[in-house]
């Protein structure tokens, strides 16, 4: 029999104590953000009105009514963890697009988060060699583009009959995971899109409609990340990106010798998510970032000039996802509808925390804290990782 090494001991000492230290951070936020805990972790959301669609790692998504914190569906159907997720408008239709450790795409009736619809599984898809990561729609040319660990970009032409996708053209450019898309469609009919990998690089192209098929020309590429694009929105000819590379950074598409490149807006540990309130329909000056436990929230009225306003404790394991939410409800008084603006967050913790934008732009203290790490907690029963799968989404959540 063998006794233990030394630094074997280290490492079990270390890791109880860090376990430690994160339970009581768990008790001392457990009311922070009105939390909404899930039985796995949030690896996407989308929200839309007063619902938000959450991909899980227990190979469900979840439908819930973000005011009750209540679920209102589950999509099962999955055979791995569900990675990526978006929404596409059909008519009267919304449609939930699911991608997955499965190598899946999968289109289901998104109406189902109300009450009175049914939940439906339109189609599935094999669409990839490797892990679907990303999804993007661009709905007025109904095209679906999908990015994957297979290192690939494909794109779809978008139907509702009980068939699988029809391929509409691959574009094989990056060498390295493809984590992130955006895009746009342009007056002509072409669109535009920005993909970013986990090497870092971001890649800017014009799509083509050519017979139901697309192309792609490489416009522009930029190299200022050090490694994995973790979060990218491209809009008013802006394109802002995180990284773990511990910045968010801004780049003009169009760059001129009279604008100077902004300055990188740095972090102590990397950065995970970034929501420009900006480039949303609330066009209000800030950006909010997620990197580790905390949530910062910065002034860009000058890009090159970004002032921290405030810095959140806000959950007790690192923010996955900062999203926007239109919080829709009635006063009570005159029988009128009334629209607030809230932020929705997610984190490796498994909740949702929901916190009033008014309320995180009031600067407070600032926060000394060192964020840690923790033991991840059990998932949803039904379906259990196994450690090396516990690794290895660990691994693709945190490096490339």
């Amino acid at each position: 029999m063998t006794n233990p090494s030394n630094s074997e001991y280290l490492i079990s000492s270390s890791h109880l104590e860090l376990a430690d230290a994160r339970l009581k951070k768990s008790e001392r936020l457990k009311d922070v953000g009105e939390p909404v805990q899930l039985p796995g972790k949030a690896l996407a959301i989308e929200v839309l009105g007063n619902c938000a669609w959450i991909a899980e790692n227990t190979t469900v998504v979840r439908s819930i009514d973000l005011v009750s914190g209540k679920t209102t569906k589950l999509y099962r159907g999955h055979r791995g963890p569900v990675s990526t997720l978006t929404l596409w408008h059909s008519g009267s239709r919304q449609i939930l697009i699911t991608g997955s450790w499965d190598n899946t795409i999968k289109l289901w009736d998104a109406n189902a988060c109300f009450p009175d619809r049914t939940k439906e599984l339109i189609s599935s898809t094999d669409a990839h060699s490797d892990f679907v990561k990303s999804l993007f729609v661009v709905p007025s040319v109904n095209l679906l583009i999908s990015g994957s660990s297979d290192k690939l970009i494909r794109f779809w032409n978008l139907s509702l009959e009980q068939q699988p996708l029809q391929s509409a053209g691959t574009l094989s450019s990056h060498t390295r995971p493809v984590e992130c898309l955006d895009g746009r469609a342009l007056p002509n009919g072409n669109v535009e899109l920005c993909t970013g990998d986990t090497m870092g690089i971001i890649r800017l192209w014009t799509l083509t409609n050519d017979d139901r098929r697309w192309t792609s020309t490489l416009k522009a590429e930029f190299n200022h990340h050090r490694t994995k694009i973790t979060e990218l929105y491209l809009g008013s000819e802006q394109l802002w990106t995180a990284s773990s590379d511990e910045t968010v950074q801004v780049r003009y598409l169009f760059e001129t010798e009279k604008r100077p490149t902004p300055p990188p807006i740095h972090h102590s540990t990397a950065v995970r998510c970034v929501l420009p309130l900006h480039l949303t329909g609330l066009q209000e000056p800030y950006i909010i970032t997620g990197s580790g436990d905390f949530m910062r929230v910065y002034d860009v009225s000058s890009a090159n000039e970004p002032e921290l306003l405030n810095e959140i404790d806000a959950h007790w394991r690192d923010i996955t996802h900062i999203r926007l939410w239109m919080r829709q409800s009635v006063d009570e008084k005159n029988n009128q509808k009334r629209i607030e603006p809230w932020i929705i967050t997610t984190s490796l913790d498994c909740t949702v925390r929901r916190w009033r934008l008014s309320e995180l732009l009031v600067p407070k203290p600032k926060i000394t804290e060192p964020p840690v790490s923790v033991i991840p907690p059990q998932a949803q029963a039904g379906f259990a990782m196994t450690l090396e799968e516990e690794q290895e989404l660990d691994e693709l959540l945190n490096s490339d």
